[in-house]
């Protein structure tokens, strides 16, 4: 176990899931684009595992002349005409694209809403997995299921002086063993840690272990 993994179990420990809403209630959050040329998306970020706090993301597939080719991702997808609300939308594709239902999921509460440069509002739910059962996906759309420590990103964020500021598009990414996590998802995952940073204490500056800026489709 490394410096930086001790300290994540010994801080991350202390999370429960009252602690984490009442983060996510208090704190200000995006809210929707007055512009409603937007199209409604919808996704979920789970957290699991709170002795060692993960992150479940996925990787699109590298098919040719999609859109979202290699992108590092959140479950979740368009709104359907027959969800009857962003939040309804979000636990349809995440059941549709992971297999997780909304009984393993307990919610925290809305992360707000992120722009994409392809004209879409995606609102982002928070809530925490119970990791029970497998999780499947549809190997047509996704590549693999990504579980991404949470101390790995917050190392990032800290290393790259992200705390207190909104990087641009082109900085804000957190690498991950292959991947780069760039975009609308970097931006929520941004909030998130800067909602949860006063929790973090003080993070060794461990920058010889640090995560490096390895380059990859994401």
């Amino acid at each position: 176990m490394d410096q930086f993994q001790q300290y994540e179990y010994i801080e991350f420990s202390r999370f429960d899931v009252d602690r984490l809403k009442d983060i996510i209630h208090n704190n200000a959050i995006p809210g929707p684009p007055e512009d409603g040329h937007y199209k409604s998306a919808c996704v979920f970020l789970l957290l699991f595992n709170f002795e060692a706090p993960h992150i479940l993301a996925i990787q699109k597939t590298d098919s040719e002349g999609y859109p979202w080719r290699n992108q590092v991702a959140l479950p979740g997808g368009h709104l359907e005409e027959e969800d009857a609300s962003p939040l309804e939308g979000a636990y349809r594709e995440l059941e549709e694209e992971t297999k997780i239902s909304r009984d393993q999921v307990e919610l925290i509460g809305s992360l707000g809403h992120y722009q994409t440069i392809n004209g879409r509002d995606i609102e982002a739910f928070i809530g925490v997995w119970d990791a029970t059962g497998p999780v499947r996906h549809d190997a047509s759309e996704i590549a693999r299921i990504l579980k991404i420590p949470l101390g790995t990103l917050v190392r990032t964020h800290h290393i790259k002086n992200f705390h207190n500021r909104i990087p641009c598009v082109d900085e804000l990414r957190y690498p991950f063993e292959d991947v780069v996590i760039w975009g609308a998802t970097a931006r929520m995952l941004h909030h998130l840690i800067e909602q949860l940073y006063p929790l973090f204490g003080s993070i060794p500056p461990d920058k010889a272990n640090g995560v490096g800026d390895n380059q990859a489709s994401a």
